[in-house]
């Protein structure tokens, strides 16, 4: 009897949690910003983007990995990349025990409030090299409520932001199988960069393969205050592998940092 109360209880926490979850993305939709806004330029010659302001060049990326042994123990990871060179300008961590299980459609709940700790610390800090642009470890618009992690974290720190996605969302009709029939087409086969058009005619983002012929793309949409062609240019220039640096390095070193404290016993 008391066990069944409590599954009750907890369906009804549950409930509300989602309920309110809808309701902030509700609120938070409201200010996302899915053209170029930004103050900088991406290059001295002005190649795309806004004429005025200062040139692009501190590219931040934010990643959460979890331990092996238990996953809610988790470290976010801030890294900062010099645009041009694509060399690590700042790093932070923040190990964390997750108290916000992971629920399809509202990651931003579980994990932006860890990697937006990471940026307020680092703009609390007065630290010259604060991101100009963030990459996240998330999908943007590409999302079945149309606000991923990327959006949410834009929004809530005023920041131009681009959505990786290493997974598909199933979206207005984009699926597995229907991505890869479209990456398997004869016109894109050659092609980079693949668009996701729904079947509602928007284009959601694109398919980015490194290696021509490749079937395992990441995907790449809006997250705050960029356009998609822009977002598209800045991965194209810090893409060495499969992912953009930014990402890459906030991956391999979050990664790092559990693996030292697993070794060290410290995670606990």
């Amino acid at each position: 009897m008391e066990e069944a109360a409590e599954e009750a209880s907890q369906s009804q926490d549950s409930w509300r949690d989602h309920h309110t979850w809808i309701t902030t993305q509700d609120i938070l939709r409201e200010k996302l910003i899915t053209e170029d806004s930004f103050s900088w330029k991406l290059s001295s010659e002005g190649e795309t983007g806004y004429k005025k302001g200062e040139e692009l060049r501190y590219v931040g990326g934010v990643d959460i990995s979890f331990s092996k042994d238990d996953p809610s123990k988790a470290c976010g990871t801030l890294v900062v990349l010099d645009f041009h060179t694509l060399q690590l300008l700042y790093q932070d961590f923040s190990f964390v025990t997750l108290q916000v299980p992971y629920v399809p459609g509202f990651l931003a709940f579980r994990e932006a409030p860890v990697l937006q700790q990471l940026l307020e610390k680092m703009k609390r800090s007065g630290n010259p090299f604060y991101p100009q642009l963030l990459m996240v470890d998330g999908n943007g618009i590409l999302h079945p409520r149309g606000f991923g992690l990327a959006c949410h974290i834009g929004v809530e720190a005023n920041l131009p932001t681009i959505g990786i996605g290493k997974n598909l969302h199933h979206v207005d009709g984009l699926t597995h199988s229907t991505v890869r029939k479209l990456l398997e087409a004869e016109e894109n086969s050659s092609k980079e960069f693949t668009n996701l058009v729904g079947c509602s005619g928007r284009v959601w983002g694109v398919a980015m393969r490194s290696t021509q012929g490749s079937i395992k793309p990441i995907f790449i949409s809006i997250g705050h205050m960029i356009s998609l062609q822009t977002a598209i240019m800045i991965v194209q220039k810090t893409c060495k592998f499969r992912v953009p640096e930014p990402i890459r390095q906030a991956d391999i070193r979050s990664r790092d940092y559990i693996r030292k404290l697993e070794m060290n016993g410290k995670v606990t």
